[in-house]
């Protein structure tokens, strides 16, 4: 027997031995935990005589039939239990709810169980299963939360001997309910495993991550909530984020670099900005787009008296960078104290991703999609504030961001639905979305609830809510709302949900085939306050019928397996007192509303997985790309692998400018790829109803669908293609290419190049608008959303208008105007020039 389990076992025999000889504290509870809401869960060792009768009840039941003992007579499972008490190598205890039998749990050597054969077995490792007592063996009232509580005690209880290291389980693929609870619990999925007639998932969780994350017992100390705040990794995280602030305003010509030293023969140059106090200094490479990679470990801030002469180096701050460099920035004084709160945020998520223990960028590439989306860190690549979440606390943090990996609960409200608007696509009744999304169980205890307030379940829809928005603001903001009982806290939900990259969506963890949704919340983030519109939504599921039937009925999109998710339903709240107040677009009137969106899970086939595009920019700690590892785990050399990602993502997205005049939002966060052996085949768009738009061209479109037609300047259309794709993403891409040394910049554009001549000679029949709207004119317009964020970080753009407050600085090269193909003659286009050129920004690699 390993010495680990010498301590557990042994406790649990001599006290069957004080048992036999009268002793009256033998059944006294070895181990407990007190759960607020549920009670005193303890653990004390089985003794036959007195539990068998239980235990044997337990296991007969139906809800039992993953413990194999469904059929057993009393005789067998006591023989079973007999034998484990005598053996060396396991232990059963019982588990206790405010001193009643409530659990059962098995404890055993892996070495000693067919467990073992299946994986290398490390001194410490601990085997456990556990039974709950199935309803109505012991109460007939199901207690919310209660399974959660006991693996949650079961795992502390093992990990309370010192010499326990990892505990394994191997649950059925079957049990579904087991899983969740599992994952929550910490348990890490390893593999699939077959032991006998069983085909089991293998898990482990260890003892660094129980001490690491058991949060759930005891609330999160102010310590532990800032624990990430080291000076090592903030001094890493100003370094990275002023190397992107530097690009970034460079880029936008807020800031021009001079130049210090020439290039040399590999491009790169060294390059300065400086004060009358401050010099900052770095090696840089300019790629394509007026990129600039710059060299990470070369970048210093030295002070520098009156007469510009150096004096000593000095920390890297990107707080001291903007302030030193305000009026260049044209930041307005009012705006700028809630900047410099965005980027302290964003510093301090940057903190904590840096502390994750996560796969490096070889293992990551190969990981389930829900692993992926958590273990993302970059956030838009051209914001510099990207993840402010000012609203937010130390706590909320570890709850509610999607680098935190939590799986959490949305709270369910009752809501009059004299107040409140219900919306979907056709034929999805709310009383048929609210079977498919909750269970019979879930529903008849929120009817339980309404019904003992004297209320009627029939004047209220049940509504879910961000646990943030109801503690923080409609607790508060929407008081009189809750007091006058038109809206009802009806409690937690059943299923566990992961909050996303986009912090206001969640995915269901437990039910995975189940929607997504999408909560008002009224945090700022990157330019806006985050609620969402009643008045907005009530059209979304229209758009999304729209947009799914184009989608639907071109051959050419369902030939390059591009799809969207439908965003199916909606509901938001009109509360009378702020809708007299202000108008419909005030941060008042976008409190409380939720929508549905489709799970990715219905349009992934068994050989196929999905990945957030969001991955192909992602670095691991060692900041080593994803990319050139998902490259190479497909077996394709790099210039096939992107033509194949072409064609799944920009082909579509070319396709739906030039023939249906729409565009999208289609940045990493927003599209999903669909892979097989690791190579795109199709991708999948999301947030339809907040990031679609068509031009007004008198397109028949459904009354309520209308706020989707918008007027924009002829001129300034192909920014559509040019900044969303080339400048907001490709740019980022070619830059992981050429530093992995996986793909020369040339190759890439030409490769992009090509996939707009193959869209362009497979489609003659649009020339005149490939003609009107030119992918291959020497240059573009460069749209700055730094800019934006600057001049307004609370509302960056008028939704009614976007084009009308976009900020421009010159034009950029063009990095795909060579490969127009020879027999197109250039034509008389309009490109996408604003009238304001800068020929200093007109540099690059080609």
């Amino acid at each position: 027997m390993n010495s680990f389990s010498t301590s557990l076992f042994h406790a649990g025999q001599r006290r069957m031995s004080a048992t036999r000889s009268g002793h009256t504290g033998a059944f006294e509870a070895r181990f407990h935990r007190d759960w607020s809401g549920i009670g005193t869960l303890s653990l004390r060792p089985l003794d036959l005589e007195q539990d068998l009768d239980t235990v044997h009840a337990w296991v007969s039941q139906p809800d039992a039939r993953f413990w194999g003992m469904t059929d057993d007579s009393r005789d067998r499972v006591g023989r079973f239990y007999r034998d484990m008490e005598e053996s060396t190598a396991a232990q059963a205890w019982l588990g206790l709810h405010d001193g009643q039998p409530a659990f059962l749990v098995e404890c055993y050597d892996p070495r000693h169980d067919p467990v073992g054969e299946q994986y290398t077995v490390q001194p410490g490792d601990r085997g456990m299963h556990f039974l709950v007592a199935p309803l109505g063996t012991t109460s007939d009232t199901p207690i919310h939360g209660f399974s959660q509580a006991v693996i949650d005690t079961i795992v502390a209880f093992l990990f309370s001997d010192p010499s326990t290291q990892r505990i394994v389980v191997e649950p059925d693929v079957a049990n579904a309910r087991i899983h969740p609870l599992n994952r929550r619990a910490g348990f890490v999925y390893d593999r699939e495993i077959q032991i006998g007639d069983k085909t089991a998932h293998l898990a482990f969780h260890t003892r660094t991550d129980f001490e690491a994350t058991d949060r759930r017992h005891q609330r999160m100390s102010a310590d532990q909530a800032c624990g990430h705040l080291e000076p090592g990794r903030w001094a890493r995280a100003n370094r990275d984020l002023l190397i992107k602030a530097i690009a970034e305003l460079a880029h936008e010509r807020l800031l021009i670099p001079e130049q210090a030293v020439a290039p040399d023969a590999a491009g790169w140059g060294e390059y300065r900005l400086e004060t009358t106090s401050v010099q900052y200094r770095f090696r840089a490479r300019r790629l394509a787009l007026d990129q600039w990679w710059i060299d990470k470990t070369s970048l210093e801030k030295i002070a520098q008296d009156t007469n510009g002469a150096a004096a000593e180096l000095k920390p890297l701050s990107v707080e001291a960078f903007l302030l030193e460099f305000r009026e260049r920035l044209g930041i307005d004084p009012d705006n700028l104290p809630t900047y410099l709160e965005e980027i302290a945020s964003t510093l301090a998520g940057m903190a904590y991703k840096l502390g994750r223990d996560l796969p490096e960028a070889e293992t990551l590439a190969l990981a389930d999609f829900q692993t992926l989306e958590a273990a993302m860190s970059e956030g838009h690549p051209c914001f510099i504030a990207n993840s402010g979440r000012i609203g937010f606390d130390a706590q909320d943090y570890h709850r509610y961001a999607p680098e935190a990996g939590a799986l959490v609960r949305p709270l369910w409200l009752g809501v009059a639905r004299a107040c409140t608007d219900y919306s979907a696509i056709d034929g999805l009744d709310i009383e048929t979305l609210l079977c498919e999304e909750l269970d019979d169980a879930t529903r008849d205890r929120f009817t339980a609830r309404l019904e003992a307030l004297a209320l009627d379940p029939a004047d209220y829809y049940f509504m879910p809510v961000h646990p943030w928005q109801w503690r923080h603001k409609l607790a508060i903001t929407f008081a009189g709302e809750v007091a006058q009982q038109r809206i009802v806290l009806l409690g937690e939900g059943d299923d566990d949900y992961q909050p996303q990259q986009s912090i206001r969506t969640w995915f269901n963890a437990s039910r995975p085939q189940r929607r997504y949704v999408k909560f008002a919340l009224s945090i700022l983030n990157m330019g806006f306050m985050r609620g969402l519109s009643p008045h907005y939504m009530h059209g979304t599921p229209a758009i999304n019928s729209w947009v799914q039937g184009v989608i639907h009925n071109d051959p050419e999109l369902q030939a390059r397996g591009f799809g969207m998710l439908r965003e199916v339903a909606t509901l938001g709240y009109h509360h009378a007192g702020f809708e007299a107040a202000c108008d419909k677009h005030s941060p008042y009137q976008k409190m409380l509303a939720c929508l549905w969106r489709e799970s990715p899970c219905e349009q992934v086939a068994d050989h196929q997985r999905l990945m957030t595009m969001a991955a192909l920019l992602h670095r691991d700690a060692e900041d080593r790309p994803l990319l050139p590892a998902l490259i190479k785990a497909s077996g394709l050399d790099a210039a096939t692998w992107i033509d194949r990602y072409l064609a799944a993502y920009m082909t579509p997205l070319l396709h739906c400018f030039y023939a249906h005049d729409l565009v999208f939002m289609p940045h990493g966060e927003n599209l999903i790829l669909k892979l097989e052996d690791h190579v795109p085949v199709g991708a999948i768009l999301k947030d339809i109803g907040e990031e679609t738009a068509i031009f007004d061209n008198g397109q028949s479109l459904p009354e309520t669908a209308r706020r989707i037609a918008v007027a924009v300047p002829e001129h300034l259309r192909i920014l559509s293609i040019f900044t969303d794709l080339f400048d907001c993403f490709f740019r980022f891409l070619a830059q992981i290419l050429v530093e992995t040394n996986t793909l020369e910049a040339q190759t890439f554009w030409e490769r992009v190049g090509a996939c707009v001549v193959d869209y362009q000679r497979r489609h003659p029949e649009l020339a005149e608008k490939f003609a009107r709207y030119d992918l291959f004119a020497p240059t573009f317009t460069l749209s700055c959303l730094n800019r934006l964020q600057l001049r307004n970080n609370r509302q960056m753009i008028d939704l009614a208008d976007p084009a009308g407050n976009l900020q421009f600085a010159g034009e950029l090269i063009n990095p795909i105007a060579g490969y127009r193909p020879q027999d197109q003659k250039r034509p008389g286009c309009l490109t996408s020039t604003s009238g304001v050129t800068d020929t200093a920004g007109m540099t690059g690699e080609p």
